[in-house]
């Protein structure tokens, strides 16, 4: 089962070892700072278009993001 909490957690984890902000991100991802905030916390799973944004949005490869999940998951 994918727990969210990881997925928040890798996502926040990569987004500021970028150096980048919530509201550059979500900006670039097309998504409201709020939502990427509530994903970092675990509290919404995001589905896999916004996964592939957020992806898109710090310049890293979905299948690098999943890679690291599943590694935590393990």
């Amino acid at each position: 089962m994918l727990d969210p909490l990881i997925v928040g957690k890798v996502v926040q984890s990569i987004r500021e070892q970028k150096q980048l902000s919530q509201e550059v991100v979500s900006g670039l991802a097309d998504i409201g700072r709020t939502h990427l905030s509530a994903i970092e916390r675990g509290v919404r799973k995001p589905t896999l278009e916004t996964f592939f944004r957020i992806c898109e949005a710090m310049n890293v490869k979905p299948s690098a993001v999943m890679k690291e999940i599943e590694d935590k998951i393990k």
